[in-house]
């Protein structure tokens, strides 16, 4: 049996730690300064509550799942009290952040970055925990979700690789749904939301696992950043935010040069695109 320190027992937190309670394992959360609502959540996923330094002196493997502004602050004060063992940071943070939360940590904790992407596992989700570290730290971080709702996957040994997976599908799926949302104003402005509806009922799949539109793009991205352009002016004039368009169409400018009959690969297009 392995004991846990969950450091803030959130929606996510809360139900991948009980995963672990499940599996044989202890897990400790402390309950100073938190909400109700969070002790009820936490009682309700069979937590056992501890003063932070009882948490911090008996776990060997702190996860940390908590707000992104939050983490360095979090591997703070977890630095300022000491801990000796498997520190999992766990948040939707960029690698440049993990580098300062290792920078923070003291030598004696061990630094496993990881990533949760998926639902919290409840009512039958699996959610899949990266990892990146040292294999010493991510094989007995593995274990603890061994058979349960919790899957796991080791990307290597370099600590950053996690977050930036994690970061790197976040920024198409909640940009996408915020676009998905700001076309569907711009469409009910109009009267025309469910002929949108209707359109896009006929395609299946993600542009994001389609990566061959990723050069029809950039050959179309002199057309398509004045389109866009057009798109934020009206979407001023509905008063919804035209930002996002404006940006869009700001990207689209780094393939200006790219023309329709362009026969680009997708890794050059890609290298245009991180060319300013």
């Amino acid at each position: 049996m392995t004991t846990i320190g969950l450091l803030h027992p959130g929606s996510m937190g809360a139900p991948v730690a009980a995963c672990a309670v499940r599996a044989g394992h202890r897990v400790l959360w402390s309950p100073e300064g938190r909400s109700p609502a969070t002790r009820a959540r936490a009682e309700r996923f069979g937590l056992e509550s501890a003063p932070l330094e009882q948490l911090l002196a008996d776990a060997e493997v702190l996860l940390s799942l908590c707000p992104p502004a939050s983490a360095a602050d979090v591997a703070r004060q977890v630095a300022g009290i000491g801990f000796t063992g498997v520190f999992v940071e766990a948040n939707a943070i960029s690698p440049a952040s993990i580098t300062v939360i290792a920078d923070v940590l003291p030598e004696t904790t061990v630094l496993v970055d990881a990533a949760v992407v998926g639902s919290p596992p409840v009512d039958g989700k699996e959610p899949t925990l990266y990892l990146a570290g040292p294999s010493a730290a991510t094989e007995p971080v593995e274990l603890l979700f061994t058979g349960t709702a919790v899957r796991t996957h080791v990307l290597g040994t370099e600590p950053g690789q996690a977050s930036a997976l994690k970061l790197a599908y976040s920024a198409y799926q909640k940009a996408s749904r915020v676009l998905a949302a700001l076309a569907t104003g711009l469409a009910r402005e109009h009267g025309v939301d469910q002929e949108l509806a209707a359109i896009a009922a006929r395609r299946s799949g993600s542009y994001l696992s389609e990566t061959e539109y990723i050069s029809k793009t950039a050959a179309r991205a002199w057309r398509w950043g004045p389109e866009l352009e057009e798109a934020a002016a009206m979407a001023a004039d509905a008063g919804l935010p035209p930002d996002m368009l404006t940006a869009v169409a700001r990207t689209l400018a780094r393939w200006d040069d790219v023309k329709d009959d362009a026969q680009l690969s997708i890794a050059d297009a890609l290298a245009r695109l991180a060319t300013p």
